[in-house]
């Protein structure tokens, strides 16, 4: 090693001049072999102490456990359980290192041997003796043996790891050996063989070996394997339990091992093992969690909110309120980091003065190189510290803002959530608090900027005099020049963010509905919907993209044009330029230009996050519910559950009317209320007033006790059953049971093959709709609240279950609490205490039924019509003999009978239930143990993620994405032109000028400063190439990349969609696509330009001083290893990272949908630390990854530091006049960038890596498998189907192949023209017949044969388009009232009216101002569920197909619009097939056949009429059930 020149000169001047006042013993010893002596016993000391220590630890520890003992006190059990080793694996490289240990110190004994012997021979001989002499031998000799046993000393402890001691004294080796084995040489030639003894021979023979120490030093690990016993670790590794967790280590490191991130290492050490998963990853430090920094930022906002109300509190000033400690103990970090910066271009110019010969004092180079050495490692160090903080701060802001705004969805108005659509207020999360956590990055650049240009000045004066004052005007000029750019750059921005959001909310929206979009067949116009906005945020995409890349161009010149201001100014004013000054001048703009590149992403960035704070503090800001809309009384204090005084409530502020008016009602408790009225009379915003949702404009609303409320549109969440059922309360097995037999769900969950542990899939979408009704009852139930608000809850099931459900449920579970629930189902009405009739907003009746049938008028008419339903049944003669018995008239008799059975709480049901359950238990806990192992059938998995390296295939499938990846060689060509011409503007600048103030110039002025401005502007202008072409490609490749998945998503079958939460989709086409838009072709570009400037410097420093090839091809096979290293941990981080993002866009979406069910049942708070807990499992996983960065380029830049300061040693060793100074002078300036350059090299490589993981997740759902194409050719005739005839023939299907099968063998026919009533009981197969007759399900066995026409011979769209539905949830989209009848604009205004008027709707319309242009608002929630489904029935009005298909069409209206709806499709169908689904009786009971189904079979296929003579007929049964609990008689 030749730079250890310092150490040999100083050990010889130390000889020469008797500097070294050692005593006369150590004559003899040179330098180095001091050095080793001390250096081996003090390392020998540490090791005694290290022992000691741990013996004393040890004896304390034992002490202190008997006590513990004797207390009586047990051991506490750790986490992880005693691990039994299997099998222990003893790896060559340990064996090697062992072998090594003991022949090095083989090596000194026989040295020490030789050494004594000769002493010996030599006192023998009457001669003086230093002994002293031994001392080297002996230290070594005494230092391998401890080293050479404590390596064998692993082997018994089963280590994997060295000792660090041990590591620490290899490496001092190793260094001491090469320093001597250099010195030797020196002597060598000096003094030739003369020299030669045993050390020399023992050092030369030792090195090998030393070497392999060092590198099995670096590496850390011994190669000792261990298998641990896999029996005993299973258990503890399927259940993940938060207290087996660690608390990250971070959190209580000490100085080392903050400042190298080395408390990083147990968990890479993990990942390079295997990929890493969520469970191995650390909880997050107390201070670091969502809650902590949630709290801090909440209450100082709730603060600046108080201070002065009628001011907009700025949400920017809360946060740093919040935060500024930690941003101050940055921006120390930030202020030391930038001052060391600048270190190196002011002493550039000594430097080079020095190499050509002006020495000012003695040892002036070495000292130099120390300086420049010194102030490289601080950068480094401090750098490292600087970033990592700013991710934290990033980090804890957005889980503290995500928070915020997502406790804030849940409080939000009814009239601010108008504003929003919930697309809307998922963006504010994902993109905005994303971006202002963002901003942490740039915030100390504000202070930062100034202090970098006066440093620079300084410098700058110094060299080039007052000419630096040309340089201060040029940097202002380049700095303005970039403000109208970022503006611009900023006005895309938000325009593209606008696009984005409308494209968001039309994609969250189809997504949700897309069942209807392929029932109908209308995907295919609202995938063109959506590519004509995504064509309008193309637009914005391509000018923010090109104007990014003026940008880019204008921030690679401004150094140019700075510097060449300077030095023209420099020589215009005579000033004289010398090499050393010019080169110091270029280091100085090269520093420069990162705060001028800098500034317009910072001016941009600034606005961004302006932006982005301003919506989020918007929202935040936003009206909440009225607190006191609903006053809630404790549950004692007074015997009225519900009171309403004289109230006036109204949704929307600015419509003319109030929505309920004049409302008075005072319910006792206990009390059984019921709310009808005809469809959008207010039953649902009567429920909403009482639970304070909906905006009270007078009066007052009192509740006393607890709410429980059941929405009319079920909203459930994703998870199990069970999780539904229990809604965060504990299990209660007894009580669970019994909510489980009140809501008849038991048979339901026998069906399903994993109970309720079945996870349910998005909304609830593998559960039928009269399953989804019951499972929000169970849940309501399970709550065991006060009074219970049920809206319509018994439209969605069917007969004979309504009934058992109002018995089991109503009248016996609820029978001591106060209900009140919304209902059509007029033959429930006699068994309520009072009775509401709801018209136009107001109560127009209230009573008891007999009173209020007496009284005439709108109550009437809705029984009437109810009457005229079941007498159009007439089924007088076929009737069972008991229905003639008790003929009674009126309904009291029912009441009374009702009352006293209703004696039966839910308390003796779960008296009745107990007995089972200690039995039931030890069957549960099988129970689970089995739902473990089936989870893997499920329908809903676990989201999907690729491991290990990301495939080759995806870089090469995205460069080929853009025109065949032709633009890939003209953008690396570029950016080598832009490389070589910037090295020689460099390098003619510092040849051309004189070397030292007295030497005359290479050429005139005017040459220097034009060829100079000829090639400096010249690499500019390839700069601007290469942004143009990788611009130009990034907006091809993610075009192309969007339409693929758009299309292939659309063209997914229906089973996707209900085994994929819309979270994990929307993941995709927003966060995953925004990287594709924005990020990945700059990164790719980034990468590219940075390792060819790499390659420039090294060649640079290789021209000058070759010696530097020695340890850059080591330090390259290290930064590769370290790089191949960190990527095994960081891959699967990034992974992680991307899933857990998933769950909490999807509880937020969820969330919000459901707010009104969470406020019921008041359950905020538990799902408010829902959200937290989510957060900081995506946290953890981000925390690692961003320290994981850290830690590499930490020690790829000290590697680079080391050959920088290798380099400079070099240099100075030279002898003055072998070497060009200022050829040495641009190597030191190029060297100065190297460290910064490699980390820039790794960080562009891995950020590449881990963006391109975003590719890799659209390349899973680029591959989706399809549905069976849309067209067949040859396709039906246009008039297909003529007759309508439908023919199942052995149907057989499943949802899922791992699913069991649903329908069993199916078959009858439907004759063409004819009306088929399909009835069964809930869960009976009657939607997915229906299903399989649209094709959402592939029959798995059987055919459908539909006018002789096997329907999977044709296409999707042919068959779809030819029939009509209308289905169970009837769903709107956003939009206006002519586009969701007529999505397709296929029909003219008056055949829309005409089918409004037929629809019942063409009043409700007319009425409004802007007719068929009203607005329908996101799911259509300006109108009432009714509403919803009469649109639904106008839709196929207008599709007027041949066959007709109603899904439990009118479950949501009551008995006289569902008379009005039938008799409409009996008139304008009647030519048709109508096949209906039905609960009530009636609306199948005219049908010409009746299909009855029966757990996926065929009961019964006839005439209602044959069906109904049949004694044990299945459909008389239903029947009876039916006009039992019609007629008011007491079946119960």
């Amino acid at each position: 090693m030749m730079g250890i020149n310092l150490f040999f000169n100083t050990a010889t001047i130390f000889h020469h001049t008797g500097l070294l006042s050692f005593s006369t013993a150590f004559e003899g010893l040179n330098f180095l072999e001091l050095s080793s002596i001390c250096v081996n016993l003090t390392l020998f000391l540490v090791f005694l102490f290290i022992v000691s220590a741990k013996q004393i630890y040890l004896c304390v520890g034992r002490v202190r456990f008997r006590k513990d003992d004797s207390d009586g006190s047990s051991v506490p059990g750790r986490c992880r359980g005693d691990v039994e080793i299997e099998s222990i694996e003893i790896g060559r490289a340990y064996k090697a290192s062992l072998l090594c240990c003991f022949y090095v110190l083989f090596v000194h004994v026989v040295v020490l041997g030789f050494d004594g012997v000769g002493l010996i021979r030599k006192a023998t001989q009457g001669n003086r003796v230093n002994w002293i002499l031994l001392l080297f031998p002996v230290t070594q000799s005494l230092a391998w043996v401890v080293l050479s046993f404590s390596s064998l000393y692993c082997k018994y402890k089963v280590n994997s790891k060295f000792p660090l001691l041990s590591r620490v004294w290899w490496v001092v080796s190793f260094v001491i050996c090469l320093s001597t084995l250099y010195s030797d040489s020196r002597e060598l030639a000096i003094q030739g063989s003369s020299h030669l003894n045993s050390h020399v021979f023992a050092n030369l023979a030792v090195t090998p070996s030393l070497a392999f120490l060092c590198f099995v030093a670096i590496r850390g690990v011994t190669g000792i394997e261990v298998t641990r016993n896999s029996d005993l670790q299973e258990p503890l590794l399927t259940e993940e339990e938060p207290a087996c967790l660690k608390v990250t280590p971070y959190s209580d490191a000490g100085l080392i091992s903050l400042a190298t991130l080395s408390w990083l290492n147990p968990l890479l050490s993990v990942g390079a093992k295997r990929p890493l998963e969520l469970k191995d990853i650390p909880l997050l430090a107390q201070q670091d969690r969502s809650k902590t920094n949630y709290k801090v930022l909440n209450a100082n906002w709730e603060k600046l909110k108080a201070e002065d109300p009628s001011e907009q509190p700025s949400l920017a000033w809360a946060i740093l309120k919040s935060f500024w400690k930690e941003a101050a103990c940055n921006a120390i970090f930030a202020g030391v980091n930038t001052c060391v910066s600048y270190v190196g271009p002011y002493m550039i110019s000594y430097f080079v003065d020095y190499l050509a010969g002006v020495e000012t004092f003695p040892y002036e180079g070495y000292i130099l190189a120390g300086i420049f050495f010194t102030a490289k490692l601080v950068e480094t160090l401090t750098t490292r510290q600087w970033y990592l903080g700013v991710d934290i701060l990033g980090m804890h802001v957005r889980s503290a803002l995500t928070a915020m705004v997502y406790r804030k969805g849940l409080r939000l108005s009814s009239s601010a959530r108008q504003s929003h659509s919930s697309g809307e207020i998922v963006n504010y999360m994902a993109v905005d608090v994303q971006r202002v956590g963002d901003y942490s990055w740039y915030l100390h650049d504000i202070w930062m900027l100034p202090l970098q240009i006066i440093l620079a000045l300084a410098i700058l004066y110094k060299n080039v005099g007052i000419a630096s004052v040309a340089t201060l005007v040029a940097t202002i000029i380049s700095i303005v020049a970039t403000v109208p750019l970022a503006r611009i750059q900023e006005d895309y921005q938000d325009k593209l963010m606008g696009a984005k959001d409308d494209r968001m909310r039309k994609t969250s929206e189809c997504l949700r509905n897309m069942r209807i979009l392929k029932l109908q067949a209308w995907e295919d116009r609202y995938r063109t919907m959506l590519e004509e906005m995504r064509n309008v945020e193309f637009k914005y995409l391509r000018k923010a993209l090109y104007s990014q890349a003026f940008i880019t161009f204008i921030f690679w010149s401004s150094p140019i044009f700075v510097s060449a201001v300077t030095f023209g100014t420099c020589i215009l004013l005579g000033g004289k330029l010398t090499a050393g000054s010019v080169l110091s001048a270029l280091a100085t703009f090269r520093i420069l230009q990162e705060p001028l590149r800098n500034f317009p992403d910072l001016v941009s960035m600034m606005a961004q996050t302006k932006v982005s704070l301003d919506r989020i503090a918007g929202f935040l800001q936003e009206e909440e519910l009225q607190q006191d809309a609903t006053v809630v009384l404790p549950r004692e204090i007074t015997n009225v559950a519900i009171e309403i005084k004289d109230s006036e409530f109204c949704w929307d502020p600015s419509s003319s009317g109030p929505t309920l008016a004049g409302i008075q009602l005072r319910v006792e408790k206990g009390m059984r209320v019921a709310v009808c009225g005809v469809v959008g009379s207010g039953k649902s915003s009567f429920l909403s007033c009482i639970l304070g949702e909906i905006p009270k404009i007078s009066g007052e609303v009192r509740i006393c006790g607890s709410a429980a409320y059941v929405s009319q549109s079920a909203w459930i969440q994703s998870g199990t059953i069970e999780d539904n059922i229990l809604f965060g309360s504990p299990m209660d097995k007894a009580k669970y049971k019994g909510v489980i037999h009140a809501c008849s769900l038991k048979k339901d969950l026998e069906l399903f093959s994993h109970g309720d542990q079945t996870i349910i899939g998005d909304r609830g979408i593998n559960l039928s709709g009269g399953q989804k009704q019951r499972v929000q009852l169970a849940r309501a139930l399970y709550q065991d609240a006060d009074i219970y608000l049920l809206d319509d809850p018994f439209s969605a099931v069917d007969a004979h279950t309504g009934s058992e459900l109002f018995k089991e449920y109503i009248l016996t579970a609820l029978s001591t609490k106060t209900v009140v629930f919304v209902t059509h189902q007029v033959e429930f009405l006699p068994a309520a205490d009072v009775i509401l009739v709801l018209k136009e907003g107001r109560i127009c009746q209230c009573g008891k039924y007999d009173k209020l049938l007496q009284a005439g008028t709108d109550f009437n008419a809705l029984v009437s019509a109810h009457h005229e339903a079941i007498e159009a049944m007439d089924f007088a003669n076929q009737s069972p003999e008991e229905l003639d018995k008790d003929p009674s008239p009126d309904g009291s008799a029912l009441v009374t009978k009702i009352c006293n059975s209703a004696e039966k709480s839910i308390d003796s049901l779960a008296k009745e239930v107990q007995e089972g359950v200690s039995a039931a238990d030890q069957k549960a806990i099988k129970e689970k143990k089995k739902a473990k192992r089936l989870r893997k059938k499920q329908l809903v998995q676990e989201e999907e993620r690729e491991r290990g390296k990301v495939s080759m295939k995806v870089y090469l499938s995205y460069m080929a994405a853009a025109y065949k990846g032709l633009l890939i060689p003209l953008i690396i060509l570029a950016q080598i032109l832009f490389q070589v011409l910037q090295i020689a503007s460099n390098w003619w600048m510092a040849w051309a000028n004189p070397q030292t103030p007295g030497d005359s110039p290479r050429t005139t002025s005017v040459v220097l400063i034009v060829v100079y401005m000829a090639l400096a502007f010249g690499s500019s202008w390839f700069i601007f190439v290469r942004a143009v072409l990788v611009a130009t490609f990034g907006l091809e490749a993610a075009q192309k990349l969007f339409l693929k998945m758009l299309r292939t998503v659309f063209r997914a079958p229906m089973s996707f969609f209900d085994s994929t939460p819309a979270g994990r989709i929307l993941n995709r086409v927003s966060i995953d696509q925004s990287v594709v838009d924005l990020d990945i072709p700059f990164r790719l570009g980034g990468f590219a330009s940075t390792t060819i400037q790499l390659i420039g410097i090294v060649g640079v420093m290789t021209k000058v001083t070759w010696q530097v090839l020695l340890l850059v091809i080591p330090m390259a096979i290290a930064c590769l290893w370290m790089q191949k290293y960190y990527m095994a941990s960081s891959r699967e981080l990034v992974r992680i990272v991307s899933i857990q993002k998933s769950p909490i866009i999807h509880l937020f979406a969820e969330s919000i949908a459901g707010a009104a069910t969470i406020r019921g049942f008041g359950q905020e708070k538990r799902f408010m630390k829902r959200n937290l807990y989510l957060l900081d499992c995506f946290a953890r996983p981000f925390f690692c990854s961003l320290a994981a960065i850290e830690w590499l380029c930490l020690r790829m830049e000290l590697l680079s530091t080391f050959v920088f300061a290798f380099c400079m040693v070099l240099l100075v060793s030279f002898p003055h006049g072998s070497i060009d100074p200022s050829m040495a002078g641009l190597a030191v300036t190029y060297g100065l960038n190297l460290n910064a350059r490699l980390s820039r090299w790794i960080l562009s490589f891995c950020k590449l890596e881990n963006k391109i993981i975003s590719i890799e997740r659209i390349h899973q759902y680029c591959h989706i498998p399809s549905e069976a194409p849309p067209i067949i050719e040859p396709r039906p005739r246009l008039s297909w189907p003529e007759e309508g005839t439908i023919e199942l023939i052995d149907l057989k299907v499943r949802y899922k192949e791992s699913l069991p099968v649903v329908l069993h063998g199916v078959s009858c026919k439907f004759p063409g023209g004819k009306k088929i009533g399909i009835v069964g009981r809930t869960g009976s197969g009657k939607s997915t017949l229906i299903q399989a007759l649209f094709r959402l399900l592939e029959p798995e066995g059987g055919k459908i044969i539909i006018d002789n026409i096997d329907i999977s011979t044709i296409g999707l769209h042919d068959l779809r388009s030819r029939l009509s539905i209308i289905p169970q949830d009837p769903t709107l989209f956003e939009g206006t009232i002519r586009d969701n009848l007529d999505p397709l604009g296929e029909h003219s205004d008056l055949e829309i009216w005409q089918a409004l008027e037929k629809s019942q709707l063409g009043e409700v319309v007319r009425q409004k101002d802007q007719k068929l242009d009203t607005p329908v608002l996101e799911n259509g929630d300006n109108w009432s569920v009714g509403q919803r489904q009469l649109v639904s029935l106008g839709r196929a009005l207008l599709k007027q197909a041949k066959i007709l298909v109603l899904d439990e069409a009118t479950a949501s209206v009551d008995s006289a619009t569902d008379n009005l709806i039938q008799k409409i499709i009996r008139t304008e169908f009647k030519d048709c097939t109508v096949c209906t689904i039905a609960h009530r009786i009636p609306t199948v009971i005219d049908s010409d056949l009746v299909l009855v189904l029966s757990d996926g079979r065929v009961a019964e296929f006839d005439t209602p009429a044959r069906l109904l003579e049949e004694k044990s007929s299945m459909f008389l049964k239903l029947v009876s059930e039916y006009s039992s609990r019609s007629s008011g008689i007491p079946d119960f």
